[in-house]
């Protein structure tokens, strides 16, 4: 719900005196910093009932409400809406009639939900309001096989099945201290819970485990082609064995509840190893975790199967072959970047060439490729590691990012002593890197003189191939695309889109996977002279589109026409040319 339908709501609840003005300003504060609706939030607080909430929001939105307990719903209706998606957003299918759905939901002004479960059901949606403890209430007595599927779940993962692989040291922590949560954290339904979590995880090629824990819930979610996806959370009373279980794994104090730790821990299952970097961090009602996944057999190494198109391809290949030089690639944290050049390595990986890389962290480890963990708390930056590569006679070197002057510096004399640098950079396009590096004190003339190239990149998520089908795009939506004038889209808003309609495979989603968008500038003699002459990144851009670069929009409409993606995903991560 938006902000202002949040603070009318709430200025209904305050003329009907069920709560002060200072109690909606106090409430709205918290809504907004904790990202928790504004009911919710005053429920939570004890200044309003579920009862009083419910009523003022069918009242704004005259929606009618219902008592879920009283009814009784058919096993046919309960089909409409998978399981998956009935538990991510809270929702009970309450009746159909012929393409009619009503469905039961505690905030209906969530049009989102509603706009997804029309797609997903093919049906209208009629929404009615219900207490969310009901909902929860008549999901369990719906879809958990009367509580009996986690048990099942649990008795067919073992410790047979995943294999925790340690080091040999052991888990930090004092013995005396922590004594009572070791023996709850090594108990099997717990040690199970935990193995059930990562394997499922792994399966569902989750990147990303969260688990959230509140006041008297305990949330687990997994990021699945990059959005956060909620399933089925173990029972709350299982909060602080859970966490002392994953902090044992990964050789954490379980004593330290009050400062965030990191560490790691590597499993088998299937037959194949997956690390996993762990991150606690204190919260109001515990700590919370995030295991990160890097499953190998996962990597996509391939630069044919990243979302290059074939000149993009081509470009790219001709460059990474140069012998000296340097080749940034930018983007937002989670952009697919080291993907990239992970790929890239791969592909120019040969015996007679010494390849080294420093890292933070090492993500995934590629043979034939030196590999450094760059551990700055004992002065091994990322410019050190630099230093020590110089000496020891590379061809090629990849630093990990380049976060400030010095490794600027370094890797920019690497380049231009007849070495080929690939790195990072956290910017929004190719065009800025330039300038990003400018800011960072680097010289324009050594900039011109060492970068031969800036990628820069954004990942949308790939249409299930299992369940695609075309769909009529609205007029609002390709006007908000705008109109490209490339001559390569002649013609583009009349080709059939596609949408994935949702099936098993992908989770009722429509998406499976996902593929990168580019925008790679050359920096060619003109270009040169451009930034020797002090351009802005925008003027960059203007000239290099006038060359032919092809924008990340751009990259994102190719990907529409070839029917990969929707507009949403192209609209979420790309901005118009101007």
């Amino acid at each position: 719900m938006s902000t202002t339908m949040e603070r009318k709501l709430g200025q209904m609840l305050v003329d009907d005196q069920i709560i002060s003005a200072d109690d909606l300003e106090s409430a709205l504060e918290q809504s907004v910093s904790s990202g928790i609706s504004l009911g919710r939030v005053l429920i939570e607080m004890g200044l309003a009932s579920e009862w009083e909430m419910a009523a003022a929001l069918g009242k704004q939105l005259n929606v009618p409400f219902i008592t879920l307990s009283h009814y009784e719903i058919d096993a046919e209706v309960l089909k409409s809406i998978p399981e998956d998606i009935v538990r991510k957003y809270k929702i009970v299918p309450v009746d159909r009639t012929g393409d009619t759905l009503t469905i039961a939901l505690s905030d209906p002004s969530n049009i989102y939900v509603l706009d997804e479960i029309r797609l997903l059901t093919q049906c209208q949606i009629i929404p009615v309001i219900s207490f969310e403890s009901d909902i929860l209430e008549s999901i369990e007595k719906y879809y958990s096989g009367n509580g009996n599927e986690l048990e099942e779940m649990l008795r067919e993962i073992t410790d047979r099945d995943l294999e925790v692989i340690r080091d040999e040291d052991g888990a930090n922590g004092s013995e005396e201290d922590i004594n009572d949560l070791s023996i709850q954290a090594d108990d099997g339904p717990v040690i199970q819970l935990v193995n059930l979590m990562v394997s499922e995880a792994i399966k569902m090629r989750a990147s990303d485990i969260h688990i959230e824990p509140y006041e008297k819930t305990l949330r687990v979610r997994y990021r699945i082609d990059g959005v956060l996806h909620e399933i089925s959370p173990p029972p709350k009373k299982f909060q602080n064995a859970i966490i002392s279980r994953v902090k044992i794994l990964s050789e954490l104090d379980i004593a330290e509840r009050r400062l965030p730790q990191d560490g790691r821990f590597k499993v088998r299952i299937g037959g194949k190893n997956v690390d996993f970097r762990v991150s606690t961090c204190p919260t109001a009602h515990g700590e919370k975790v995030v295991m990160r996944i890097l499953d190998q057999s996962n990597l996509q190494l391939d630069l044919r199967d990243l979302g290059f198109d074939s000149h993009q391809l081509e470009i790219f290949e001709r460059v990474i072959l140069k012998p000296y030089g340097m080749v940034l690639v930018t983007g937002p944290t989670g952009s697919g970047k080291s993907t990239t050049l992970y790929s890239a390595l791969s592909t120019i990986n040969d015996p007679h060439k010494n390849i080294t890389t420093i890292e933070d962290p090492i993500e995934y480890q590629l043979g034939g490729i030196n590999q450094v963990q760059a551990k700055p708390e004992i002065g091994l930056t990322f410019a050190e590691g630099l230093r020590s590569f110089l000496r020891q006679d590379p061809d090629i070197m990849l630093v990990g990012e380049i976060r400030d002057l010095e490794t600027a510096e370094i890797a920019i004399k690497a380049a231009l002593t007849g070495h080929l640098v690939l790195s990072t950079l956290h910017t929004n396009d190719a065009p800025s890197s330039v300038q990003r590096l400018t800011n960072m004190g680097v010289e324009p003339f050594l900039v011109v003189a060492s970068v031969i190239m800036a990628v820069a990149q954004r990942l949308v998520r790939r249409i299930c191939e299992g369940c695609a089908e075309p769909v009529t795009a609205k007029p609002e939506s390709l006007a908000s695309l705008g109109t490209p004038r490339h001559e390569d889209f002649s013609g583009w808003d009349k080709v059939q889109l596609m949408h994935g309609r949702g099936c098993h495979s992908c989770s009722g989603t429509g998406y499976r996977g996902r593929l990168a968008l580019y925008e790679m500038m050359a920096i060619t003699d003109k270009m040169r002279d451009y930034i020797m002459e002090g351009a802005t990144s925008s003027q960059l851009k203007r000239f290099a589109i006038e060359e032919g670069m092809q924008t990340l929009r751009q990259s994102g409409l190719k990907k529409l026409i070839l029917g990969k993606t929707t507009i949403e995903e192209v609209l979420s991560v790309t901005v118009g040319d101007e």
